[in-house]
């Protein structure tokens, strides 16, 4: 369904007295990933990795800087015009916050509305029935219809914000961390919202998190952000179980456990985050690599390709050619 090839988004730093570009922010830095229709691709990382700007990227709400973004055999980058408002008919986005990305002033009505009233669907006797039809799907009582953003709770807000997005029928829903910003008791009944809405109405997601333990219940497959840069991608079981990059080991030691044992056997990375405005060279992760040689500081890892497994890192290439002094981290496999 959704092919995204070296998708890039730098973002400019102006100063001095003309304003004058003086470097940029890498937030993304040459993204390729693919989702099948139906599929959940989950989308994980640290904070400020580049995941948001990715899914936003997509959608063309931030234009990118450079890639294509193919949506069922459309180039969504070289879209114009009517045809680019179809493409977004069928592309939609859930957003992290359910506080701010509601307009305050429109009544839930007004809200899931919009969408119909911008694409020129139905009058306004099937919008209405359109929009109570929603609502009942996403759970919501159509007798809120009159009612106002601040007239409800953060999981009903998110419900809202979700049929929003479904009110136009898309087949596609880019969700940015939609349970980050509620209550734990209400994260779940969210999730098992978002799992019964892609089985009733065929719908495949991008879900961007930094949960791991909710990436693992509701995706088909993961990719492990890092710097603007993809590391690894596997199917969820797969990942969970035999993860490769060190990055992504160190992520899932990361994980909340009950286990003495396995709280003891954390993977702790020393250093910060480099800054994406002047990322290091070669392998982004090197500076905190405990396994990092002197090839990963001049040579960027290309993808390698272990029967469906991607993953960029030198060890590993190692590891699977034969050759080299590098020991590979002991795979981690959470119960």
């Amino acid at each position: 369904m959704l092919s995204v090839i070296n998708l890039k988004k730098y973002f400019p730093i102006r100063g001095g007295l003309l304003s004058r570009t003086r470097a940029h922010v890498q937030a993304v830095d040459g993204v390729s990933f693919r989702i099948a229709e139906g599929e959940t691709l989950g989308l994980v990382g640290e904070s400020g990795c580049g995941k948001t700007t990715t899914g936003r990227a997509l959608l063309r709400l931030v234009e990118p800087t450079a890639g294509r973004v193919i949506f069922h055999g459309q180039d969504v980058l070289a879209s114009r015009g009517g045809r680019l408002r179809e493409l977004r008919r069928h592309m939609q986005i859930v957003f992290q916050d359910p506080y701010g990305s509601l307009n305050p002033r429109m009544t839930v009505r007004g809200i899931v509305e919009e969408g119909l009233i911008v694409h020129r669907l139905g009058n306004r006797r099937q919008r209405l029935a359109q929009v109570q039809e929603t609502l009942q799907r996403v759970g919501l009582d159509p007798s809120y219809l009159d009612r106002y953003p601040h007239e409800f709770s953060g999981g009903q807000r998110q419900r809202i914000g979700i049929a929003r997005a479904l009110a136009l029928k898309p087949r596609f829903l880019v969700l940015d961390e939609p349970i980050s910003a509620l209550d734990v008791s209400i994260q779940s009944q969210i999730i098992n919202l978002l799992v019964r809405l892609r089985e009733e109405m065929r719908l495949t997601y991008l879900f961007i998190s930094h949960d791991l333990s909710v990436v693992q219940y509701i995706s088909d497959r993961v990719a492990v952000m890092y710097l603007g840069q993809i590391v690894e991608t596997a199917p969820s079981e797969e990942l969970y179980a035999h993860a490769l990059h060190p990055y992504t080991q160190a992520l899932l030691s990361a994980i909340p456990t009950l286990d003495p044992v396995k709280r003891l056997s954390r993977i702790v990375l020393p250093g910060d985050v480099p800054s994406p405005v002047n990322s290091p060279p070669g392998c982004r992760f090197h500076p905190r690599c405990p396994w990092a040689k002197e090839v990963c500081r001049r040579q960027a890892p290309r993808e390698l390709d272990l029967q469906g497994h991607l993953v960029r890192c030198h060890a590993v290439e190692k590891e699977v050619l034969g050759g080299g002094d590098y020991r590979l981290p002991k795979q981690r496999t959470l119960e």
